[in-house]
């Protein structure tokens, strides 16, 4: 079983990890900007999910291996910063086919869109140099090994950065998309910050793919 002071301390240590934005903050933001609320909201669930994986992976020593080989964490990080410059550019060739109505368009379009938008999530959470660093190297200082079952111990542990992240992202999100509200009544405007949301996600490609382990 987790104490309690084990539990407070790793809370402070999130908190001041997640209080820097990430790229999957970023990345809510830029699809809030670029589609709205419902889809950003679908990308801070796959986020989470995405997430957690890497707490799951950790638990039972897949993270650890990754941290420790620099081939393994070079091809996730690739991995991910190749998938977000691919929604980049997609994102900045369709710019102009954002329009309130298709943003609010209804039926098994949109329930596609939805999952096929959390997948999305789910790999750049997943692939996260700033989570797989975290959860690998911080998570298991706060397992205490003469408490019980660790990969349990982890697994608790780490519903609380995911429980931060997902009020921190869900409010990141919201605050894009009601900025974006602005931008919806002029076509042309739409089209502008669709644009620019495509090169925000290329460019944060670019920012995963050069950023370095902290060793």
């Amino acid at each position: 079983m987790v104490s309690l002071d084990k539990v407070l301390a790793f809370t402070a240590v999130s908190l001041l990890v997640i209080a820097i934005p990430g790229p999957s903050v970023l990345f809510v933001i830029g699809r809030a900007l670029t589609h709205g609320r419902r889809t950003a909201m679908a990308t801070v669930v796959g986020n989470i999910l995405g997430s957690y994986l890497l707490v799951v992976a950790v638990a039972f020593g897949v993270g650890s291996l990754i941290e420790r080989s620099a081939t393994a964490f070079t091809v996730v990080k690739l991995a991910g910063a190749g998938y977000l410059v691919h929604l980049g550019v997609q994102a900045f060739r369709h710019r102009r086919e954002l329009t309130v109505s298709a943003v609010d368009a209804q039926g098994a379009q949109v329930r596609r869109g939805d999952v096929r938008t959390v997948v999305e999530g789910v790999v750049v959470g997943a692939t996260n140099p700033k989570g797989i660093v975290f959860f690998a190297a911080v998570l298991p200082q706060f397992v205490d090994h003469s408490a019980g079952s660790v990969p349990w111990q982890m697994l608790l542990l780490g519903l609380v950065p995911i429980g931060i992240g997902m009020v921190t992202d869900t409010l990141w999100g919201l605050g894009a998309a009601a900025a974006r509200g602005w931008f919806a009544r002029s076509e042309r405007r739409l089209s502008m910050v669709g644009g620019a949301g495509g090169v925000a996600m290329i460019g944060l490609g670019f920012t995963v793919a050069t950023t370095g382990r902290a060793d």
